[in-house]
């Protein structure tokens, strides 16, 4: 395509064309132009202009089968009882799994649950003439921090900067913005109050310029980084069951599950992995996809490691601890319908659940762990998939 040719680019509307009938108009120019009928895509249950803030050139929604799965019984700080977990996902067998764990850890008297920090970080660098000139930002950083928890302040209502964290690497300065999001994940409100923090700095300091991510944070991506903590929520939960319920139930025992704990270790450290878990990102996913959380997240949330570690009474000790689960009650997809109806329907839409709804999950994705170490120990998991998640062109619908 030549420089000068028009680009044919995807209409637009007045108001970004939120409206019923721009999207309609949008998504008939899709289809005049690619030959696809979006028949499917039109039909959803979400207005238009409640779309806004969450996709641009809306042609419609696309739809994800949604199962439950419960009960799960908590017992956390800020959730307590009975909770049936909304799971979107077009995974055969990933839900049936999820709920084997539940029943068995309810069995087993619950699972605790508790939360140790809450936060979400940005980390800027700052680049610098030479390494002298670096090191003494860093040394003014340390000085400044009040002044940038003040202007943090002024950018938002909800969030506020806990700690500024400088790190000297050759002539470049990273610095480690630390904030409470209160019920959001927050990362929106972060880079905000971080952007106009660090154009403040490049002006009053010998810093010469910054780029607001320098891969230091783990937006979005794996890294052992994440075990400092500061990126999200750090959740454990933790359970024992008995050898009853692991016979009768799970069709496993602790020697068993204790020996595959040993050798998955074993083998993420040899594979250079920064977690050592079985599915934690099936769960987060389809968990994420049901309750309006940024799906992208999964990347650093299923972060996490699973242990299972024998008792003497035959029991095995089950926890699952995550250091880096970003979650959010407010802001984001959560307003949007279904997403608000599956928040509800755990007690976690709004102000005041965010801390209820990350225990939620911790708690879900321990059920899912040990189900699937339990298929696994059983030589189970492939007869699992085989009878529940196989979907071959020409079968019945």
């Amino acid at each position: 395509m030549s420089s000068r040719q028009p680009l044919d680019l995807v209409p637009r509307f007045s108001g970004r064309g939120y409206d019923d009938e721009a999207i309609a108009e949008r998504r008939r120019w899709v289809e005049a132009k690619t030959g696809a009928s979006l028949e499917s895509v039109a039909a959803h249950s979400m207005p238009g202009p409640g779309m806004r803030g969450n996709i641009e050139n809306a042609i419609g929604a696309v739809q994800v089968p949604l199962g439950v799965a419960g009960p799960l019984l908590v017992r956390g700080e800020h959730a307590s009882g009975s909770f049936y977990v909304p799971f979107a996902t077009t995974e055969g067998a990933l839900v049936s799994s999820y709920e084997r764990g539940m029943a068995a850890l309810a069995r087993a008297g619950g699972v605790e649950v508790r939360l140790e920090r809450d936060e979400n970080r940005v980390s800027p660098a700052f680049a610098c003439l030479d390494v002298a000139r670096a090191a003494e930002l860093a040394r003014w950083f340390a000085v400044a921090a009040a002044d940038l928890v003040a202007l943090a302040a002024a950018t938002t209502r909800h969030g506020r900067l806990l700690r500024v964290t400088p790190r000297q690497v050759g002539r470049h300065v990273i610095v480690d913005f630390d904030y409470s999001t209160g019920d959001a994940s927050g990362m929106n409100m972060a880079v905000r109050a971080t952007e106009h923090a660090c154009r403040w700095a490049v002006e009053r300091s010998c810093a010469e310029s910054f780029e607001i991510f320098s891969g230091a944070e783990s937006e979005k991506r794996a890294g052992a980084a994440l075990w400092r903590g500061g990126k999200g929520k750090w959740a454990t939960a933790g359970a024992a069951i008995p050898a009853a319920v692991l016979r009768s139930m799970l069709r496993t025992d602790a020697p068993a599950l204790a020996r595959l704990s040993g050798r998955t270790a074993a083998a993420s450290l040899a594979a250079g992995a920064s977690a050592n878990n079985g599915q934690l990102a099936n769960g987060l996913a389809a968990i994420f996809i049901a309750c309006g959380q940024d799906v992208a997240n999964v990347a650093n949330a299923a972060v996490g490691i699973t242990r299972f570690e024998e008792l003497a009474d035959g029991a095995v000790y089950a926890s699952v601890t995550l250091p880096s689960l970003t979650v959010g009650t407010v802001g984001g997809g959560t307003a949007l319908a279904t997403s608000h109806e599956c928040l509800s329907l755990l007690d976690c839409a709004g102000t005041g659940r965010a801390g209820k709804f990350a225990e939620i999950v911790a708690a879900a994705l321990l059920a899912g762990e040990l189900s699937m170490a339990a298929a696994i120990t059983a030589g189970e998991l492939g007869a699992a998939h085989d009878a529940l998640g196989r979907n071959r062109p020409g079968m019945p619908q």
